[in-house]
Formats: structure tokens, C-alpha cells, sequence
């Protein structure tokens, strides 16, 4: 099971809208211990977004989406899921209770007007959905399958995704927390360092090992930052590493 993230919609793939989420998404995971495994930006494709919806149920991965939940023609979020799980979408009967208690007390008009009823399709889930609750308007999003859909609007989204994370996804705080070391390596080649490198993956279980280069850096200059990333045997892992590095090839990297 992995931790997703879906960023939906044709403004942030054209430029008309700055993502604001996925540095947001990542400092709330952080902040629980969660470790994001993978983020797509997708636009309001409904074929595209089938797709990536039945790949990630289809891997029972945990995925939190932002945008594409409104009743405009150019929402597809909605009807892609349902039609990934292979299910009808069906006008929740809370999701009705809440956006008509938003109509009448943004003095909205008649619950029976055109706009009203079109309103209540923003409550049409997969079946099988519950909610998610909106502090902002009372318009909810919903969650089907592990998976958490919310608007894209940051003023709503942000409050929503931490409504999942510190309820139905508390059980996940603490998962990903990982521990790292790192040196830094001067006057070697990343390709010479390959081969322990591996050594090192196949030696320890559950350990990853990362290489960053930087030709540039205003105070390193040109290194690679060379460590790795675990939990248990990360010290031993390292020290292992460390090791087997040509002598005087690395200094502690900087805390």
C-alpha cells in the first residue's frame, strides 16, 4: 500500500493556476510522520483520470485528491471514480441535507430553482461513498475506497485533508518516519559510487540508499551528498558505508 496524491485540473497544467498543494499536502504528512510515495497532476480528462483512478484502487493504495469535484461541465473527478470502481454515482443523502441547508442560508432562492437542483449534483458520489466534511461552505467532499476527494480550492481543501489525516488516516501517523545519514563525498564520480551503493541495498533489508549530486552549491561547491534512509539498521547500514568510501573521500555532512 502506497500513500498518494492527485493534483486535478487543466488551470494547474496551463499555467492559469500555481499549484499551492503539494508543498501544503507534504508539510501536514511530515508533521504525522507519513511519507508520500507519489503525486500525479492531472487535467479534467475523464479517460485519463478512469485510468489513473483504477490503477491506484486497483494497488489498494491510500490517495488523497485535490479539484475536479464541482457540477460544472468541466468536472470529471465525480463520475471518473465511480466509473473506475465500476459503480453508479448517486446523490448522497446527507451530501442533499447539507447543500441545501448552504442554499438557504446564502439566501439562494427557491431549493426547487434550476440552480439548486444543479447544485445537488455536486452531492453525487460513487455509491458506497462517505463524507467529507466541509468547513467552509458545508459542501462536502466524499471518500470511496481509501480514496479522499476534496475541491481544489486550497481554503477548503487544506481543512478537509486534515479532517482525513487526523481521522479515518490516523491509524497511518507514524508509518513513514524514516531515519537519515549522509556524508559528503568530493572527488568522485556518482558512477564509481554505484556499486557500493548496491552492495549496501542488498546488505541491509528495507534500507535506500540516495545519491545527490551538486555542481553548484553556494557553499559545498561541487559534491555529492551520499547517505542512507531506514529505520533500524540505518546506523549499521551507514557505518557500513561510510566505511567502504575511499579514504579521505568524505566529510560529515553538515546538520
Amino acid at each position: 500500500m502506497g500513500l498518494g496524491l492527485y493534483i486535478i485540473g487543466d488551470e494547474i497544467l496551463s499555467g492559469k493556476r500555481q499549484d499551492k498543494h503539494f508543498p501544503q499536502v507534504l508539510g501536514l504528512l511530515q508533521a504525522r510522520g507519513m511519507r508520500l510515495d507519489w503525486v500525479q497532476y492531472l487535467g479534467d480528462d475523464p479517460a485519463l483520470l478512469r485510468s489513473a483512478f483504477a490503477i491506484s484502487f486497483g494497488r489498494g493504495d491510500v490517495a488523497l485528491s485535490c479539484g475536479g469535484i464541482g457540477a460544472t461541465p468541466d468536472d470529471h473527478t465525480r463520475q471518473s471514480a465511480a466509473a473506475a470502481l465500476g459503480v453508479p454515482l448517486e446523490l448522497h443523502p446527507e451530501a442533499k441535507v447539507l447543500i441545501q441547508q448552504r442554499v438557504v442560508d446564502a439566501g439562494l432562492g427557491d431549493l426547487d430553482s434550476p440552480a439548486n437542483q444543479q447544485r445537488l449534483h455536486m452531492g453525487m458520489f460513487p455509491r458506497g461513498s462517505a463524507l467529507i466534511p466541509n468547513p467552509y461552505n458545508r459542501i462536502p467532499g466524499f471518500s470511496v475506497r481509501g480514496h479522499y476527494f476534496v475541491p481544489g480550492f486550497p481554503v477548503m481543501a487544506w481543512p478537509m485533508l486534515e479532517w482525513v489525516l487526523d481521522g479515518p488516516l490516523a491509524g497511518l501517523h507514524g508509518s513513514g518516519r524514516q531515519v537519515e545519514r549522509s556524508v559528503i563525498v568530493r572527488h568522485v564520480m556518482e558512477s564509481d559510487l554505484t556499486p557500493l551503493m548496491e552492495e549496501v541495498e542488498r546488505r541491509f533489508a528495507g534500507i535506500k540508499v540516495f545519491s545527490l549530486p551538486s555542481v553548484d552549491h553556494p557553499v559545498l561547491g561541487r559534491h555529492i551528498e551520499l547517505g542512507v534512509k531506514g529505520g533500524a539498521d540505518v546506523d549499521t547500514a551507514f557505518a557500513y558505508l561510510r566505511d567502504h568510501l575511499p579514504q579521505g573521500s568524505w566529510e560529515n555532512a553538515p546538520e
